[in-house]
This record gives structure tokens, sequence and C-alpha cells, in this order.
């Protein structure tokens, strides 16, 4: 019912407060996409990137393994052992799973791989529990470190921005940049001077989880969702590209 009579906005770079079942989907497409083997074979927005007209040196690093990537406010990590959200201690070829930290203070600090593909680049190998009802499919874990504030917090120290409750229909653009594109759902409401003021008409987005953590503002409280645990996040710039009748 909070979102009858919604208002139409103009598209353009906003700030915005993502709720964790709208950011949970975009972040959890980054990690699934953080694989090793992509990245070494040039395929994936860690791939260690040639200068034009060069060869990669004999022995030259693959990906950016090592490099900061991210605002230093975001760590990410799993657990198969955390209390809120646990999984499976074991991977699908039955390797023990033990606690793995992605990304650490905004650099990439470790990568999933296969046994396989471990063993042919002499690398550490990660396995990696699925969160969720199966043990051998659907999303990895993800653990993201946030701050203290609550939601309604974040939403008093905003002047001027909008919250989303939810995306849907996300699908991949460029798997170089990560860009994706989107619906907003189930709620998106204007915020004006700490208060939420109407709802809005929803939007069609395009973004890259990459600038989001970014892009960051302020990190609330993680709570749990899909089987991982993901802040709310007040982001700077995010882009709605259209207007959508989609409800």
């Amino acid at each position: 019912m909070g979102s009858t009579n919604a208002r139409e906005m103009e598209p353009g770079k906003y700030t915005v407060i993502l709720e964790p079942a709208a950011s949970v989907d975009l972040l959890s497409n980054m990690l699934r996409n953080m694989g090793q083997r992509s990245a070494d074979e040039g395929r994936s927005f860690l791939s260690k990137k040639t200068e034009e007209g060069k060869d990669k040196a004999d022995g030259a690093p693959t990906n950016r393994l090592g490099e900061k990537m991210f605002d230093e406010r975001v760590t990410i990590y799993s657990d198969p052992l955390h209390s809120e959200c646990p999984t499976a201690a074991f991977a699908g070829d039955g390797h023990p799973v033990v606690h793995t930290k992605w990304i650490d203070k905004g650099v990439i600090t470790a990568m999933p791989n296969s046994r396989y593909w471990a063993e042919k680049t002499g690398s550490k190998y990660y396995p990696t529990a699925y969160a969720g009802a199966s043990r051998f499919g659907g999303n990895r874990q993800m653990i993201m470190e946030g701050g203290k504030q609550s939601l309604e917090e974040m939403i008093k120290d905003t002047r001027r921005g909008v919250l989303v409750t939810r995306l849907w229909y996300i699908r991949a653009l460029d798997p170089q940049t990560l860009l994706y594109t989107g619906l907003t759902r189930d709620g998106t409401f204007y915020i004006e001077n700490g208060e939420i003021k109407y709802p809005i008409k929803n939007f069609r987005f395009n973004e890259s989880p990459i600038v989001i953590l970014n892009n960051i503002e302020a990190l609330g409280k993680p709570q749990r969702i899909n089987g991982s645990m993901i802040p709310p996040m007040k982001i700077r710039d995010f882009t709605f590209s259209s207007l959508s009748d989609a409800v």
C-alpha cells in the first residue's frame, strides 16, 4: 500500500540507499565473476590488461590479485561457521571449506578457483560452499562487513535521495566492467531532509557493483539475506537510465 500513487522523477544520477535485498544479487554476481581462471584468460573485470601493441611478458601477473579496487571500507569474506548464515563445511569435491577473505579493505585477496586451475597455475586452491538449500549450487556465501547504523538512521542522515527496496530483471551488459541493467521493484521512495516523502515510479538502472563499491557514503548493519550477510548501503551517483511502468 505504501507504493500507491507513485510520482514520476527524472532519470539521472542519485544518492541511493540500497536495502540488502536490493544489492545482494549485484554483489553475488560480482563474487561469481571473481574466478581466477576467467581472470587469467582475459575474460573478466579482474583480468590484468596489457598495454596496446605489447605482449604479456612470461611470468607477468595475469590477474589483479593484490590490487586495491574498491573503497577501503569494503571487506567481503566467506565462513562456513558463521553464526547467522552457516553453510556446509565442504565443497562439491569434498574439500574442506575454511574462512576465506575475498576482499580486504578494498584489496582483492583471494579468487575462487578449481583444484585443476590451482594446480595448473601453482596457486592456492580456494574451494567454496554455497548459500541456500543446495550444497552444490546457487550463490556463494558472502559476508560483507558494514557499519553500526540502522536503515532508519541512514535515511535520517540523507538530505536528498532514493530508497530502493529491491532490484530485479538484472541482466549483464559488459563482463569487463560488470555493467548491469535491471529494474527497481517492491517500493521505491523519495527521501528529503531525512524523511521518506512519497513513493516514486520504478526506474531502469545501468550500474556496476565495481562503481557502487567505490561510491560508498555509508554502510549500515549487515542483515541476513539469501544465505549471506549484506549491509544497507548509501551510494552516491547511482545511475537511473529511464522510468519504467513495471510494478
